[in-house]
């Protein structure tokens, strides 16, 4: 091997090509590195929520009528939000998702973005967010989006997360503010069948959570994060999991009035699957069987969305409603 060469292999390399040339390919799969690490940091996966409860109540508030410009627009500035609120929790969490399984590989545990270059992307994310919903919808919605992102960073990640085993319970509702944002882009306005939906994702996220959390308990430890599953028996989380899945469900049945015969069918279906499923770890818990609680927590995602898409259907398909067949 000549002097000024490097062995092949690694993509550092081949023979006759000098060591001081970097080769074009090694470049662009360092650049397409970085901003994979840049795409990770949003949490591309939690985002999914956004689409779910969105869409539904964009469609609900402007029943029987679908504008998809106003929808895609909205869901654009609400993904930059999003985006936003979950870049900036990767910087203040940091130092936990070192130390944890789960989030080891997150884009500022293993160093691959600077935590400085992190925080201005996601303050420019949560500026454009506003910016673009405000111009594309109304004020409302781009106001909803800042308080979306202040409470979730502010007093969910920065107060709540490390204090107490109900961070998730009031930090949950962070994630339920699609709903209050896509109304708010339809109508300009808030009424009560978007905090209807608001309580049912409410409801919903401490069984979606703990449910994980029962999994990776001891991640959560070794981090210090005080979730329900560190603190408190099996039995006490599954009791509780199944208490919050009867009132998500109960709350799923508010919504009837307003929404239509499809709804209707979908959620009562959908709600006793998953009740069914909650009561089925509560008692496996007590009769000491080894449990699977990973399971409720990714059929806990399919629920909600049959949920939504059980909504989206009924108010685009604009089918008689069940008040207005006692009201006629």
């Amino acid at each position: 091997m000549r002097a000024g060469q490097r062995p092949s292999g690694h993509g550092f390399g081949s023979p006759g090509i000098p060591a001081t040339a970097p080769r074009s390919d090694t470049l662009l799969g360092r650049a397409t590195g970085k901003v994979l690490a840049y795409v990770a940091l949003t949490k591309p996966r939690v985002i999914e929520l956004l689409l779910v409860a969105t869409i539904p109540a964009m469609l609900l508030a402007d029943r029987g009528a679908v504008d998809i410009v106003l929808i895609l627009s909205t869901l654009f500035g609400g993904w930059m939000g999003a985006a936003s609120a979950n870049s900036l929790n990767c910087v203040v969490d940091a130092d936990i998702d070192k130390v944890m399984k789960r989030t080891e590989r997150r884009p500022l545990a293993r160093e691959a973005v600077p935590t400085s270059h992190a925080l201005v992307f996601g303050l420019v994310l949560g500026v454009a967010s506003f910016a673009w919903l405000w111009w594309r919808a109304n004020l409302l919605a781009g106001i909803l989006v800042v308080l979306t992102i202040a409470f979730y960073v502010l007093v969910y990640t920065m107060v709540l997360k490390r204090r107490t085993w109900q961070n998730v319970v009031w930090g949950g509702a962070a994630g339920c503010m699609p709903v209050l944002v896509g109304w708010a882009a339809v109508t300009g306005s808030l009424s009560w069948e978007p905090f209807v939906l608001f309580l049912v994702i409410f409801f919903w996220t401490p069984p979606h959570t703990w449910a994980l959390a029962m999994r990776y308990k001891e991640d959560y430890k070794a981090a210090g994060v005080p979730m329900l599953p560190v603190i408190a028996t099996e039995q006490h989380v599954t009791k509780q999991i199944l208490l919050y899945s009867w009132a998500m469900v109960i709350t799923t049945l508010v919504l009837v009035p307003a929404a239509g015969l499809i709804y209707a069918g979908v959620t009562i279906a959908a709600g006793l699957w998953f009740l069914i499923m909650a009561t089925q770890l509560y008692r496996s818990v007590r009769g000491g069987a080894v449990v699977k609680p990973l399971r409720l927590f990714l059929q806990s995602n399919n629920y909600l969305a049959v949920v939504f898409v059980g909504l989206a259907l009924d108010s685009v398909l604009g089918l008689q409603t069940v008040w207005s067949m006692f009201t006629g």
